[in-house]
């Protein structure tokens, strides 16, 4: 298994347990104290591969999915994390020293801080780490593993999960917005406290309804195979990013509204500060403009949204306990600023600040020593799965690359149109199709199973090859049964047959 630099797993975008990182004898540790060549070190153990070959090494992917929970009793209720803890009480048996904080300095999920600590960090028997969005989401985050395994995993953890969660009327919906209830904070946490305040002094709402209200599938793939194959897989992840997008757009509504989009999340990304949202790939040129480079000058630029209170200390000077404390930065000071001596608080900045700040940023596809694909919606009932065989296929098979590439590539750019009408736009919609039939071959050559090849066509023959998405049928039933009804459908096909 291929090595993954600071890792995440379900949302928890600080330090994730299942993707270990390569040591970089030239990036000190902790509390060490950070200058610019410390930065560029850290970029560039995000983007490089490991040394084995292609040949020596399986390909991988992690999958993380995020679930609205829903009482199907009362569907316009929000569920509280300790009530879906106490659900899931009978499958949180993980000894406790595997329940570590893998907490989200970013704001896309924290382990126990949003409630059912007894639950949070419960590794299920497929691999999957339980934690909890602040909205009081629940996400499921699988060690990288190849691709049938890994869907095969993920799944059978999802039934375990379900299951347990319908024994007291709870139900997992998925899609990339929540449909009817306006979403609130489940947690104390003093993280989200300090992104709250961040994004409430830049004067938008999009930073907190992105923490409450938005649910994602998210793909990790390896590097590549060489820093030359890196790059060309980190580029291709953005040339078929708005195909993708709108093939699994699955948000036209938000908190009881249809908002016009089919992928309403990707508009409230967009309202975000665009240096901490938009593509590493939009940083100038450099007279490196290489993609260490490239990473590292994003790291630098972006404003800083929060600074860490250091915790206590015992007599050797080391932390007394895992806890971390953090205060907004609202005066818009750069981490390069702070290098410079003009930052946020009155010390210099540590490795550990660099660390909380790069899990802050969220571009499209992040580099984290993997590649990050964080443009897919999360997907009504099992769809997640070809969302996730569909972009492994596409940027992991050589020949699929090759042919991604070219079919995307008119399209390449087309972000607004990806997230508004998504397969109604014809050139979108060419592109993917193009893009399924290569897929299914991909997998085809991989040996997929006849189940997954058989639900891929049939999501293309539904979907794709009729200009549609799964936005489109959730629109129709929502202009039919309303947003309670919606969701009282969807939480009734997701219960589990007895």
């Amino acid at each position: 298994m291929p090595g993954h630099a600071p890792s995440r797993a379900a949302g928890n975008e600080d330090i994730a347990p299942h993707h270990h990182g390569p040591v970089d004898p030239t990036v000190p540790l902790g509390d060490e104290p950070l200058d610019r060549a410390g930065v560029v070190s850290f970029a560039l153990a995000c983007v490089t591969p490991p040394t084995a070959s292609r040949e020596e090494r399986d390909e991988t992917v992690g999958i993380e999915t995020e679930w609205f929970v829903v009482d199907r009793r009362a569907v316009d209720r929000p569920v509280p994390p300790e009530r879906t803890g106490r659900a899931l009480a009978a499958i949180a048996h993980a000894p406790a020293d595997t329940a570590q904080d893998t907490g989200d300095a970013g704001g896309k999920g924290s382990p126990g801080d949003a409630g059912g600590a007894d639950l949070v960090g419960t590794v299920l028997p497929g691999g999957s780490r339980l934690t909890f969005e602040p909205g009081g989401q629940l996400e499921l985050s699988g060690p990288p593993a190849t691709l049938s395994a890994a869907l095969a995993a993920t799944a059978a953890d999802l039934r375990l999960v379900r299951a347990a969660l319908a024994q007291d009327g709870l139900a997992l919906i998925g899609m990339g917005t929540d449909p009817l209830r306006a979403g609130i904070c489940q947690t104390t946490a003093s993280r989200y406290a300090a992104m709250g305040d961040h994004f409430r002094a830049g004067g938008g709402a999009a930073g907190e309804a992105m923490m409450f209200s938005t649910a994602s599938v998210q793909v990790n793939l390896d590097l590549g195979a060489d820093p030359v194959d890196a790059e060309r897989r980190f580029q291709l992840a953005h040339t078929v990013g708005p195909v993708l997008t709108a093939m699994f757009a699955a948000s036209p509504a938000l908190a009881g509204r249809r908002t016009g989009w089919h992928c309403t999340r990707q508009s409230i990304w967009a309202g975000i500060d665009a240096s901490r949202t938009g593509s590493v790939l939009d940083i100038p040129p450099d007279t490196d403009s290489g993609l260490a480079a490239r990473w590292a000058r994003y790291l630098l630029a972006a404003p800083l949204m929060m600074t860490a209170i250091p915790g206590r200390r015992d007599a050797d000077g080391h932390r007394a306990d895992h806890e971390e404390h953090f205060v907004a930065s609202t005066a818009g000071h750069t981490l390069a600023d702070w290098l410079d001596g003009h930052g946020p608080v009155d010390r210099p900045p540590t490795v550990d600040d660099l660390r909380y700040h790069a899990t802050t940023l969220f571009p499209p596809v992040r580099p984290r020593g993997w590649w990050e694909i964080r443009y897919l919606d999360a997907q009504p009932g099992d769809g997640w799965q070809v969302a996730v065989a569909v972009t492994t296929a596409l940027l992991t098979d050589p020949v699929a690359s090759a042919g991604a590439a070219v079919a995307c590539e008119p399209v390449t750019r087309h972000w607004s149109a990806a997230a508004t009408v998504a397969m109604g736009d014809p050139a979108l919609a060419r592109a993917g199709a193009d893009c399924l039939a290569l897929a299914v071959d991909a997998l085809r050559r991989a040996g997929s199973t006849e189940e997954l090849l058989g639900a891929v066509e049939r999501f293309a023959q539904r979907y794709t090859l009729r200009g549609r998405c799964p936005a489109d049928d959730l629109s129709e039933r929502l202009a039919q049964n309303g947003p309670a009804g919606l969701l009282r459908e969807e939480a009734q096909s997701c219960v589990p047959a007895a």
